[in-house]
């Protein structure tokens, strides 16, 4: 059903008659706006912002950015999905808000499936599985080998039990039947500390907030969350090496409030997916974080959506994720 709603959405939104367009004039004749629910600054608004600026040029209007943030992603959410479906208002939007609050929300005033039409995907942000450098521990297999062997006394840090580092931790320890210690903390941040002052074993955070400390020689990765190996990373194994068709990754993609005509839709999607074929700018992206990855027609995006609803509704269902 729901990968059924994604493509008649997506069908739905390219039949609109060409009389909009002789009606309307061509899109755009005014600024397009970016709603994010993140913090000007925030790894998200950075990333829009480079499309943002790059876009302006193509499209010859201004891309404004509205930040907002707050409420694990409803706000910006339920703003972007209220907002005219004219073309001229756009959601920029992550995996919380699209796909994984289903399953940690009962109810949310927004629909993720319903409200939104795909527009184009942008870009992945893996995780890893890392360790101090110095850490006797030097692979996933070790790491599950010893958490085994000492139960409970190998730590893996995260988080929380509700965040997306710490889903991706609990669903690990269930897959590998690792006996770690999930310990969660109030940050990544925190937690990689912890690890680098050797008070946890290992922890699972984003490799965009990491990878620096991995370059000085400090962290370790032992494993990419990625369906393959990350490109800059080419030497850590993906986990899916391990566990068959193993992903679970953050990612960015724009869509649009339901009935948002195809004019704008198709205009959108096919400079967007120009400029992720920019080398440029996929390298400056690679800097923010984000492994820049186009997808192609709209059509494409939702197919992934829903393949994103099936890839957390079992992980949910594997480690007891009750939405609450």
């Amino acid at each position: 059903m729901q990968r059924r709603h994604f493509i008649q959405a997506s069908l739905l939104a390219t039949a609109v008659p060409a009389a909009w367009a002789q009606a309307n004039g061509a899109w755009p004749d005014k600024p397009v706006k970016f709603i994010l629910s993140q913090p000007p600054g925030s790894g998200p608004d950075n990333v829009a912002r480079l499309l943002g600026d790059r876009l302006a040029r193509a499209l010859g209007q201004p891309i404004v950015i509205e930040n907002k943030p707050g409420g694990q992603n409803i706000i910006g959410a339920q703003a972007a999905a209220r907002s005219p479906a004219d073309g001229y208002s756009l959601y920029f939007a992550t995996t919380a808000a699209l796909v994984t609050n289903k399953y940690l929300f009962k109810t949310m005033p927004y629909d993720p499936e319903k409200d939104f039409v795909p527009v184009a995907f942008i870009a992945k942000s893996p995780f890893a599985v890392v360790v101090k450098a110095e850490s006797p521990i030097t692979s996933m297999q070790d790491l599950i080998a010893r958490s085994k062997a000492e139960p409970g006394k190998v730590s893996l840090a995260n988080e929380g039990p509700r965040t997306f580092g710490g889903i991706i931790a609990r669903v690990i320890n269930a897959r590998t039947q690792m006996q770690a210690n999930l310990v969660g903390y109030a940050s990544v941040g925190v937690a990689v500390q912890n690890i680098i002052g050797g008070h946890a074993d290992a922890a699972v955070a984003d490799v965009a907030s990491t990878a620096a400390l991995v370059r000085q020689g400090r962290l370790r990765y032992l494993a990419v969350t990625a369906a393959k190996r990350v490109a800059g990373w080419e030497q850590v194994p993906a986990l899916s090496e391990l566990l068959t068709g193993f992903e679970m990754v953050g990612w960015f993609a724009v869509v649009a409030p339901a009935g948002t005509p195809a004019a704008a839709i198709q205009r959108m999607n096919r400079e967007i997916n120009t400029l992720l074929g920019d080398v440029e700018v996929a390298q400056r992206m690679a800097t923010i974080g984000p492994i820049a990855e186009s997808m192609g027609a709209p059509e494409q995006t939702g197919a992934f959506l829903t393949l994103e609803h099936q890839r957390w509704s079992r992980a949910a269902q594997e480690i007891g994720l009750l939405p609450e």
